[in-house]
């Protein structure tokens, strides 16, 4: 394989492409390489070592430039190989290659369109926070998580919008200033730059928080198309970002019912004969949770694990699922995956004596692996399905309500779309709700690593551990606070 050092601009990638074709170059025979890292996204690229060849005109479709530049902004590590492929191909006169049927074309169009939902995404998402003016240039400073290379064009539509306005946008990419007049940028985004725009609030933003919340209409909630048009990885940077979660799951626990069934009766000539609380009726849970048959993992679990801890603990850690050594002892968190947590909360400086512990599903879920199938073979976990935690998300609710903890911890995506009350728990990632404390009926929730997340790691755990350990010591900081302000009321 040849290596093909260059770097990284689509200007560059084109002059060596160019040297390539007019050398026969075959796309398997290369493995592209971008060695500049360090180097301006928008100066001018490097001529390659040929250049007399780097500037052999090649003929193409006239729609072919256009289409490989845009393409080449999709992050990916063959998106110089796909590209080079295909200019391959349509030199040699298959132009197929540019079309969605053919594999090629169809992976070209796909990163198209995903360039720029992105760049949408950059134009929606993005929120300016406004500077005291006394303090000089930039006005207003934006920070925002990009997946694709389109910093340039959202700057493009800002330096339209804003105005002589300055401002200034970081991404991972890089940095987009706007002095008035022009545009600069700046590769890669500075580490105290990003802190920075990171960590930039203004005054507006309780005032736009009041308005968001006073105008979130629980009985017009679509979760699924919600997501869909603002995926959850965005709201971390939004003003009303904490707040999200909070109105969804408000709205899922009883706001959307029951304001349907009260437009529903305030209209003339109408009558609601029964109870708002009962006009849907809830699904009874079982007499005990032994007796629990909502779903069928209970068919091959030895038993179901309850929670254990105080009775009013402040503090309530939710976790997937009981482990093997759970479903043996009926007790959760003592397997393995408890003795990481049992190291974790010590280094949090909190006492597992005082904290009340459970999981989202009550019964073991497990596959055979080795061994004849049945309970001679080893128990490997497996992961419940979304329609299995719904099933057992009434015994969560029933503790959560009865206990009513401070705070409350969710170690992993499970526990976490259980006490959201998500669906599809693929819709979350825990990314954009680690070291993020948030309100959720009452209570404060954290994110955390699940233990057996840490245990599985191929890397050893070592960040998981300390994400584990520091969402569990907010956790005790978040529930000494509640208890200070609790009890400076009272006095």
């Amino acid at each position: 394989m040849q290596p093909v050092r260059f770097s990284g601009q689509f200007a560059d990638w084109r002059r060596v492409s160019r040297r390539l074709l007019a050398s026969g170059a075959a796309p398997a025979s290369l493995t592209w390489q971008v060695d500049g890292d360090g180097e301006d996204l928008f100066a001018d690229a490097p001529m390659a070592a040929d250049e007399a060849a780097a500037n052999t005109p090649v003929r193409v479709p006239r729609d072919l430039p256009a289409l490989l530049e845009q393409a080449a902004r999709f992050r990916a590590e063959d998106r110089w190989a796909l590209l080079y492929r295909i200019l391959w191909r349509v030199c040699g006169g298959d132009r197929t290659a540019m079309l969605a049927g053919d594999p090629d074309g169809g992976e070209l169009h796909r990163r198209i369109k995903a360039v720029r939902r992105e760049a949408h995404h950059l134009h929606a998402f993005l929120r300016f926070r406004e500077r005291d003016a006394a303090l000089g240039a930039p006005q207003f400073v934006a920070w925002h998580d990009t997946a694709h290379d389109v910093l340039d064009l959202g700057a493009e539509h800002f330096a339209k919008r804003m105005g002589r306005h300055t401002w200034l946008v970081a991404t991972p990419e890089g940095v987009a200033r706007f002095d008035g007049q022009r545009l600069h940028y700046q590769r890669p985004c500075p580490a105290d730059i990003r802190a920075f725009a990171e960590g930039l609030r203004d005054d507006g933003e309780a005032l736009w928080q009041a308005y968001y919340t006073s105008t979130f209409n629980p009985a017009r909630l679509n979760p699924k198309v919600m997501l869909n048009h603002m995926p959850a990885r965005f709201w971390k940077h939004l003003p009303e970002g904490p707040l999200i979660p909070d109105l969804m799951s408000r709205a899922r626990a009883g706001q959307q019912r029951l304001a349907q069934t009260a437009a529903v009766g305030e209209q003339p000539g109408r009558q609601v004969l029964i109870a708002r609380e009962r006009a849907q009726p809830q699904r009874q849970l079982p007499s005990s949770l032994d007796t629990c048959r909502n779903c069928d993992i209970w068919r091959d679990a030895t038993q179901a694990v309850p929670g254990q801890g105080p009775a009013q603990a402040s503090i309530m850690l939710v976790g997937e699922q009981p482990g093997d050594h759970e479903d043996l002892a009926g007790r959760p968190f003592i397997g393995p995956a408890g003795e990481v947590l049992a190291r974790a909360l010590a280094a949090a400086g909190l006492s597992r004596d005082a904290l009340y512990l459970t999981n989202a599903v009550k019964h073991f879920k497990w596959e055979p692996r080795g061994g004849p199938t049945g309970r001679s073979a080893t128990r490997k976990h497996a992961t419940p399905k979304p329609a299995e935690i719904r099933a057992c998300h009434g015994w969560l609710d029933k503790e959560v309500r009865e206990v009513n903890p401070r705070v409350i911890v969710a170690l992993g995506r499970t526990a976490l779309a259980s006490l959201l009350e998500v669906h599809d728990p693929q819709r979350l990632r825990l990314a954009d709700f680690t070291g993020r404390p948030f309100r959720h009926l009452g209570r404060w929730i954290l994110v955390g690593p699940h233990p057996a997340a840490i245990l599985r790691a191929q890397d050893g755990g070592a960040a998981l551990y300390d994400t584990l350990v520091q969402a569990l010591a907010e956790a005790a900081r978040l529930q000494q606070e509640t208890e200070d302000s609790a009890a400076a009321l009272d006095g």
